[in-house]
């Protein structure tokens, strides 16, 4: 597995990171155990990078994390993330900020946290008192690195002038584009890149089902990918990156995710799955090289990515 450096102040991990968000959230019923094997099957197969939060089952994705991570703890960088509400409000007051993270520490079993994101931008509170308020537990040890989630440029600059950031994360994939622009001010500044939902919610999986078929705790039946305006036309975009994925022996999400690595040399993405064998298959893409002609391909098959609103208000736009 090839490592890659997420950011100016040395956060180095693997080429393919997991997101265990689904362990516990958002996708239908999960099986604990199962979570745990992929999770374990992740780093056997040179993953060493896994990211929770918090919201992900208010703890109880934390808790699921750290224990599957807990038999190779110096060999693993854990993210998680703070910052929202049981009833998905915005609350990064210090006080709240501390209490999370003592509260994630305790969950995940783990002395330090080795990043720490604020999940969402508050916009009651000011930046510098999140930065200045998360740069107390890198000071106390129990933070080695900070990062932001779904951030925009005024609030990324203000930030790291208070602490540096190594790490933004955003959703990111062929059919979510829009983070696209704050490339620039990222290199500028030596921000890492972490894509979350690489694989667009699962459209680029070559899984992919009309909403109506999911659970109905399954909140991918509320997104515009898959209202019946747009499900047509994105399965058609799936079908013809399928077909140049089968050219290179590949699956849809192995080329959805070589797309990925091959945008920039500090992006990491995160696939999430809690099956073992999809695991390996999703980290086998880190042996797919997509040539000038591929990418150029992919561009002309989806040049603004998919067709729909990705489901998450953009700060930056």
């Amino acid at each position: 597995m090839q490592h890659r450096t997420l950011g100016a102040q040395g956060l180095r991990v693997s080429a393919m990171g997991y997101g265990s968000m689904g362990t516990v959230v958002g996708y239908g019923a999960g099986d604990d155990d199962q979570s745990v094997t992929a999770i374990r099957r992740a780093h056997e197969l040179g993953v060493d990078f896994f990211d929770t939060a918090e919201m992900y089952g208010w703890g109880e994705g934390e808790k699921l994390l750290g224990r599957a991570l807990a038999p190779i703890r110096d060999e693993v960088v854990i993210a998680t993330k703070f910052g929202l509400t049981r009833e998905y409000g915005l609350d990064s007051r210090p006080e709240h900020i501390r209490e999370v993270v003592d509260n994630s520490l305790r969950n995940l079993g783990v002395d330090s946290i080795d990043l720490l994101y604020q999940h969402r931008v508050d916009p009651v509170v000011p930046i510098e008192d999140v930065v200045g308020t998360m740069a107390e537990f890198v000071k106390a040890g129990k933070v080695k690195y900070l990062g932001l989630s779904e951030a925009g440029p005024e609030h990324i600059r203000a930030a790291h002038a208070v602490h540096p950031i190594s790490v933004l994360q955003s959703e990111y994939s062929i059919f979510a584009r829009d983070v696209e622009p704050l490339f620039g001010l990222l290199e500028e500044l030596g921000i890492g890149f972490v894509a979350y939902s690489p694989l667009a919610r699962g459209f680029l999986t070559g899984a992919v089902q009309p909403a109506d078929a999911y659970e109905d705790n399954d909140f991918r039946r509320l997104l515009e990918w898959w209202s019946p305006d747009n499900y047509p036309a994105n399965t058609a975009i799936v079908e013809r990156l399928t077909e140049l994925a089968a050219s290179k022996g590949a699956t849809v999400f192995q080329l959805a995710l070589a797309w990925l690595l091959a945008q920039r040399d500090y992006i990491v993405p995160i696939p999430g799955s809690r099956n073992p064998d999809r695991v390996a298959q999703n980290i086998a893409a880190t042996d797919l090289t997509l040539t000038a002609e591929d990418l150029a391909q992919i561009a002309e098959i989806a040049p603004t990515g998919g067709h729909g609103d990705r489901g998450t208000p953009s700060p930056w736009l």
